[in-house]
């Protein structure tokens, strides 16, 4: 009677061993669409909001980062107000000089690579040749004595015109060169803050100097655009250089051919251009929305402008001091001496000899008018 209780304990052992066994190899089967599911659940929900993938892959913000990156295309939400208020990353472009990239990213290379390099270069080419031409030619003086007597060259509103402009110019052109190169240069003297300080108080001067700048650039050209329309011999002034080079003496009427190419080129051409430029940088032209592209391409129109623009106003500034004696007293006094006006502007001496311009403009003062032909 023992030994069938025994083998009958011995089977139901065995088969609950196998049973176990059975159950435990069909529970991967079973588990086996489960896992598939998962694996296919990115694939198939691309199209995800970000919250909606948050629940499904917490770690995966692959639908916030490509907002991000396409927001130039396609704004954002957000409720703060603002212009490009949705957009964080500019779309691609490529400006002259950059690669295809994103806007901010060009507007850097071609500021940086391009604008500054070249730009510092040819100012630093445009002070050696002025340095080099005054230590060869010195101060143009006169071939002949002085007279004695005066010719009125500038009225008071004239002088008042231009010195207006000049300063401005001047305020202007320190402020610009300090903000764009004066890390190279005066950062590593004057260390962060105080050049942080400098810097920042030139910017406003800058801001608040450049209108006036163009108000008294509109003057400059009404006043003095009558006497520099071009003639026959504004060619031959240009083809001998003005004398400058070999002393040859070149008629010309009251301004002279290359007066009048800074007068076309500078004053009227590139100011325009420098004072539109500034306009927008200063966001003082109504109407415009002043988006981050409108104001990166006002940045480079005003930066490659303003470099031309200094480079060929300091040429005028050198002869208009240094460069030619008697030509820094014309624009203070208002005067000049009958020689110094034979020699540099004998058409314009002619004229005044002829009676067919007055040797005194202004309404007041006096005048020691030369002796008529």
């Amino acid at each position: 009677m023992t030994h069938p209780s025994i083998l009958r304990g011995l089977a139901a052992l065995v088969l609950a061993t196998l049973t176990g066994l059975a159950a435990a190899q069909a529970a991967p089967a079973a588990s086996a669409p489960a896992v598939t599911a998962a694996t296919e659940g990115p694939a198939a929900a691309a199209d995800e909001t970000n919250a909606e993938r948050a629940k499904s892959q917490p770690y995966n913000n692959a639908p916030f980062w490509r907002a991000v990156r396409e927001s130039g295309k396609d704004a954002g939400y957000t409720s703060l107000p603002g212009i490009e208020k949705g957009v964080l990353i500019q779309e691609f472009v490529q400006y002259p000089g950059s690669k295809f990239t994103t806007a901010g990213e060009a507007w850097r290379e071609v500021r940086n690579r391009w604008i500054l390099p070249y730009g510092g270069a040819l100012l630093l080419i445009v002070l050696l040749a002025i340095a080099l031409f005054y230590k060869a030619k010195g101060s143009i003086g006169l071939h002949s004595p002085e007279t004695g007597r005066k010719i009125e060259r500038f009225t008071y509103f004239e002088r008042a015109a231009h010195w207006t402009n000049a300063v401005t110019f001047v305020a202007l052109a320190v402020s610009g060169v300090v903000m764009a190169f004066g890390k190279f240069f005066l950062l590593p003297v004057l260390g962060g803050t105080l050049f942080g300080w400098i810097t920042y108080a030139l910017k406003n001067l800058h801001n608040f100097a450049g209108p006036v700048f163009a108000v008294s650039l509109v003057v400059v050209f009404i006043t003095f655009v009558r006497d520099n329309f071009p003639s026959k011999v504004d060619m031959v002034w240009l083809q001998k250089g003005g004398g400058l080079f070999n002393g040859a003496h070149v008629p010309s009427h009251r301004f002279n051919a290359g007066e009048k190419l800074i007068f076309w080129a500078g004053v009227f051409f590139l100011g325009a251009i420098v004072v539109g430029s500034g306009l927008v940088l200063d966001k003082l032209i109504p109407g415009m929305a002043y988006t981050r592209g409108d104001m990166q391409i006002a940045n480079m129109i005003h930066g490659v402008s303003t470099i031309l623009m200094m480079a060929m106003f300091l040429g005028h500034i050198y002869l208009g001091t240094l460069g030619m004696k008697g030509a820094y007293g014309a624009m203070t006094t208002g005067y000049v001496d009958e020689a110094w006006a034979r020699e540099h502007h004998e058409l314009w001496h002619d004229d005044i000899r002829a009676g067919k311009i007055p040797a005194q403009r202004s309404a007041s003062g006096t005048s020691n008018r030369p002796a008529q032909a």
